[in-house]
């Protein structure tokens, strides 16, 4: 996307040098990662990167004004609604699709956005071993926002731990170190000095939480950093040592109703010139045409899992009536090939993440991530099989 690094990092570029990289980058994070690294990362040009904050930013926090907050009620389920929600979403996802305007300009535009913690420690470590490995520039810039690493350091730790001693903040999910986004917690966990637990150890003694540690010794919880999707784990049954809706002494950074408040859920309600059209399926009378321009998504899915593009008006038939009002019918994006690679023009997809500690008045951008395809979706488990595509990380040029 920045011809003249393209360019250069294209030329370099041999896979004897990657495959140096991926071992180095397995061992930055201790352990072997399991979705595909990218051979490149995305160079992203400034204009682009601000115009993707500046938007981020701006929904975010439209989808916490009240009118938007009591439709999203609907969204929370009397049996996973969590007790304890705070006044704002700790973490926010903003993906966008890099797509050509009417004039061939770089055009950013909406594909989701989630009240949920993205991999922001991983993306620092990527991104630093990429800088050094492939001998980019120092001048280049990977953390969003205008933010140095201490800046970063200090947003992480405002929002995850908040006044609390790490000893008693923990990173809680489910089978955490078999979970793709391992790389993400150890990260964390070496950045904040917090323990990553399995929700199933944790014990509970009245309206308290606790881990035990190497010792063996009970330790307080007095906050969450939250990576468990709660809807995922009662699909799964997972037998869990509290209710979700139980009255706790706990804090949550990342409280789980975020995750179903801001979501697809989100995309009717917000009227923006990089928002793709969307309608709630239950509410249309008549599909749209032709619907091979649209996307079929199942409102709560995660990882892009149920998502149907270019639905058949059977495919719409068949949703059961009393199920309509959890999918989403909207305007199918379409993804150009912006990045040069050996391979073609390749797709890409650049998430911004923001971080909003308790105490701030608005979210920051802090973080990228990007993913890039040739196929129809852009996830990393659709995207395994071929070369130059897969997750990585962004840099930009200084102001």
């Amino acid at each position: 996307m920045i011809k003249e690094l393209r360019e250069q990092f294209n030329r370099d570029f041999n896979d004897e040098i990657f495959s140096s990289f991926l071992r180095r980058l397995d061992d930055r994070v201790r352990l072997k990662i399991q979705f595909r690294v990218c051979e490149t990362p995305l160079f992203v040009p400034k204009h682009v990167q601000q115009t993707c904050e500046e938007t981020a930013v701006e929904l975010a926090l439209r989808l916490h004004e009240p009118e938007y907050l009591a439709l999203s009620d609907r969204t929370l389920h009397p049996k996973i609604e969590v007790a304890g929600q705070p006044d704002h979403a700790s973490f926010i996802a903003v993906d966008f699709a890099m797509t050509y305007d009417t004039e061939n300009r770089i055009k950013p535009m909406l594909v989701e956005i989630q009240g949920f913690p993205s991999l922001m420690g991983y993306q620092l470590f990527l991104a630093e071993l990429a800088q050094e490995h492939f001998a980019l520039s120092p001048d280049l810039e990977y953390i969003n926002g205008g933010n140095t690493r201490p800046q970063f350091i200090d947003l992480l730790r405002r929002t995850v731990v908040a006044h609390h001693d790490p000893e008693n903040v923990i990173l809680m999910d489910f089978n955490p170190w078999h979970q793709k986004t391992c790389p993400d917690f150890y990260a964390i966990k070496e950045l904040l000095g917090i323990e990553v637990i399995d929700i199933r150890h944790i014990v509970k003694q009245g309206k308290h939480l606790f881990y035990k540690n190497e010792n063996g010794s009970l330790i307080p919880i007095s906050r969450i950093f939250n990576r468990s999707i709660v809807d995922e784990l009662e699909r799964e049954q997972v037998a869990i040592p509290f209710n979700w809706n139980d009255d706790l002494y706990v804090e949550w950074a990342g409280h789980p109703n975020w995750f179903f408040r801001i979501s697809k859920f989100s995309s009717p309600y917000l009227d923006h010139p990089l928002v793709p059209s969307s309608w709630f399926l239950h509410e249309l009378d008549e599909y749209p045409e032709p619907l091979d321009r649209y996307v079929l998504k199942p409102l709560f899915s995660f990882a892009g899992s149920g998502v149907i593009i270019g639905p058949t008006r059977d495919d719409l038939d068949a949703i059961p009536e009393d199920k309509r009002s959890n999918y989403l019918l909207q305007e199918r994006i379409d993804f150009a090939g912006v990045v040069d690679t050996p391979y073609g023009g390749t797709r890409a997809e650049f998430r911004v993440m923001l971080l909003w500690p308790p105490e701030d008045e608005q979210p920051r951008p802090v973080m990228g991530l990007m993913r890039m395809g040739r196929g129809d979706k852009m996830g990393v488990d659709q995207n395994t099989d071929m070369r130059w595509i897969g997750a990585s990380c962004n840099f930009f040029p200084p102001e």
